[in-house]
């Protein structure tokens, strides 16, 4: 079974894939953490990486290749992109407005809210930008998605109960 989480910068995807993962047995794969290790590889910042990607389209074609040769088998994909690229068996998208998904990347990077928010725009800005341009896909059009779940709501284990409930009705 590959099920996609997708989502926003500080939406909870990530969260969200790696209990979905220990609970199914599933491996973990995580797209960004991929992204994460190229930036590294060219000693860069992943915003810098994203930047070089507007104009380098090898970039996402790389990272294309690499999560499709990992979602080859079962596994939960963490992935803005995996739902539209892959052939999941369920795919997930988390929805949470832009002030919390600041706080929650302030929380976790350790910076402060203005800076936080400043890199999610940038961030998202880069990826909307290259996502058009590279594959033709609008991250809005949420159509594709078996489900859309609102985090803001939610606490992360509310958030994981109703996903769990989901892909276990799928399994049926």
């Amino acid at each position: 079974m590959i099920i996609t989480v997708g989502g926003l910068v500080g939406s909870g995807k990530s969260t969200l894939a790696r209990m979905l993962a220990e609970k199914y047995g599933l491996e973990y794969v995580s797209i960004g953490e991929i992204l994460r290790g190229m930036a590294a590889e060219k000693g860069i910042s992943l915003l810098e990486m994203s930047k070089i990607a507007e104009s380098d389209p090898n970039i996402d074609k790389e990272l294309d290749r690499r999560q499709a040769e990992l979602a080859s088998r079962d596994a939960i994909i963490d992935s803005r992109l995996g739902a539209f690229i892959l052939k999941p068996d369920f795919k997930i998208w988390l929805t949470v407005g832009l002030d919390t998904r600041a706080k929650r990347v302030a929380s976790r990077d350790g910076i402060d809210f203005d800076e936080a928010l400043k890199r999610v725009r940038a961030r998202e800005a880069s990826e909307r930008k290259r996502y058009k341009a590279v594959y033709g896909y609008d991250l809005d059009d949420l159509s594709i998605y078996d489900l859309v779940l609102n985090t803001e709501h939610f606490g992360i284990q509310e958030m994981f109960d109703i996903c769990e409930k989901a892909v276990d009705l799928l399994k049926r």
